[in-house]
This record gives C-alpha cells, sequence and structure tokens, in this order.
C-alpha cells in the first residue's frame, strides 16, 4: 500500500514495493498544483486510483530506465507524458514512451511537474540512458545506487566503466546536498549492517553504500559481487549481445 514517506512546504512523496521483483514506485506531488509524476510504476491503475482518490492529476511517467519491472505500468499511462532517455533505444527500447531526455552522460536537466523542480541526471551504467532524480529534498536512484550497494552491470547494455563513473559523479554531487536528503531507490536490499530500509539520508549513504566506498579502488571496484551474477538473465544479456554484434 503506498505511504506517504516524505512532506515537505512544496511536495509530498509516496512509496510503495509492487510486483513480483518487489519495486519500489514513487509518486511525487505537487502541493500547489496537486500534480502528480510517478516514477518507474508497475501497475498503472494502482497510481491511477491513488492520484483520484487524492484529487491529484497525474501528469507525467518518469522512467529511470527500461528495465520491464520499472516500465511494465507504463502500458496504460500512454496518454500522459512519458519520459525516458533516448539512450534506452540502444538496449532495445521503443516505447510506449512520448517524450525523451537526451542530456550526455553524467550531466542534468531541469525536469518541472508543477511548480516543483527536479533535475534530471543521466547515469548510465546499469542500463545506456539510466536517469537519477535530483531535487526538492529527495533523490530518486533507481537501479543505478541502492542504499547500501548499486545495480548489476551484467544486463544487455550494462557497462561497468559507465557505472563507476556515474557513481563517481553522484558521489561528488550528493556530497554538495544537504545531508539529511533522503535517498529512494528503485529496490529494498539489506544494508551490511542489517537493516532493510526503503528510504536512508545522504549522510547515511556516503558513509554506508558499499559500492561508493569503493570507487577509488579500481580492483576493489572490479571484484564487487552484486555487479556481476551467474543466472538467466546475465544468460539472456549474453545472447542479446550475441544477436546485436552479427546484425
Amino acid at each position: 500500500m503506498a505511504e506517504c514517506i516524505l512532506e515537505t512546504p512544496k511536495m509530498l512523496v509516496l512509496q510503495a514495493q509492487l510486483g513480483d521483483w518487489d519495486n519500489l514506485n514513487h509518486l511525487l506531488v505537487c502541493k500547489e498544483t496537486r500534480k502528480a509524476v510517478i516514477i518507474d510504476p508497475f501497475f498503472s491503475q494502482y497510481w491511477l486510483d491513488v492520484c483520484s482518490t487524492n484529487g491529484w492529476e497525474l501528469e507525467q511517467v518518469w522512467l529511470t530506465h527500461s528495465h520491464w519491472d520499472h516500465s511494465k505500468g507504463v502500458e496504460g499511462l500512454e496518454h500522459k507524458q512519458v519520459w525516458v532517455h533516448r539512450d534506452e533505444s540502444l538496449r532495445g527500447w521503443s516505447g510506449p514512451s512520448n517524450r525523451e531526455w537526451s542530456n550526455v552522460a553524467n550531466s542534468f536537466v531541469k525536469q518541472k511537474i508543477g511548480v516543483l523542480e527536479i533535475e534530471a541526471h543521466c547515469t548510465p551504467g546499469h542500463t545506456p540512458g539510466h536517469m537519477t532524480f535530483i531535487g526538492e529534498g529527495v533523490v530518486v536512484s533507481g537501479d543505478c545506487m541502492f542504499l547500501g550497494r548499486c545495480g548489476r552491470t551484467d544486463l544487455f547494455g550494462g557497462d561497468i566503466d559507465a557505472q563507476r563513473n556515474s557513481l563517481i559523479y553522484l558521489r561528488d554531487y550528493l556530497t554538495m546536498l544537504p545531508s539529511d536528503w533522503v535517498v529512494l531507490p528503485g529496490h529494498q536490499y539489506k544494508l551490511l549492517n542489517g537493516q532493510n530500509p526503503s528510504f536512508i539520508t545522504i549522510e547515511e549513504l556516503l558513509s554506508n553504500n558499499e559500492a561508493l566506498n569503493a570507487l577509488d579502488d579500481r580492483e576493489k571496484w572490479n571484484s564487487l559481487e552484486f555487479l556481476a551474477f551467474d543466472d538467466s538473465l546475465s544468460e539472456s544479456a549474453r545472447r542479446e549481445r550475441a544477436r546485436s554484434q552479427k546484425s
């Protein structure tokens, strides 16, 4: 069930864990205009109902990336502004989406929802056009950066070096922000201390994230066990890469 996890003078943030892969969906609501954006929806009707019940207008959909579990809910929301980075086409994304970001890696453009202004950062590595959204007291990091680690880089379109560069960029950027801003990931995984929160502060992230703490040592970075897995998804990615090289 959607829970309001943060309220500021300008914004409400709702979080819900949905689907077989336990995706964390995030709804940002502008309190002044009552316009809302859903980030990585798993079920379209679920969020349409939430907004209808509360008198909010679901105006936009933002995808951190185009993996199935983060874009499934776009179906049913095609009449909204559906935003994705154009480089997701490099891993085969062809919609449904009707708006594109085109900023280069490790840069941002500003995105508005009502009077809220959020920075849309291109942070590739998990996928070619992965986005991280920063502003108004929150960091929505998708699968680029989890609370205690980062997303894998062995899926089709993933790149271990791009992921490291993106995390260095984000780490440096986050150090300039208020330490009590909240980080919202795409999935919930246990931290090394055994806790399993669905959000933490920037201060806690910078202190405890295993991936961020390995960035300055390439050998340590390359040995992180969560960057690649020997599973069916990895095998599927190998077949996709082989097909793309033949075409």
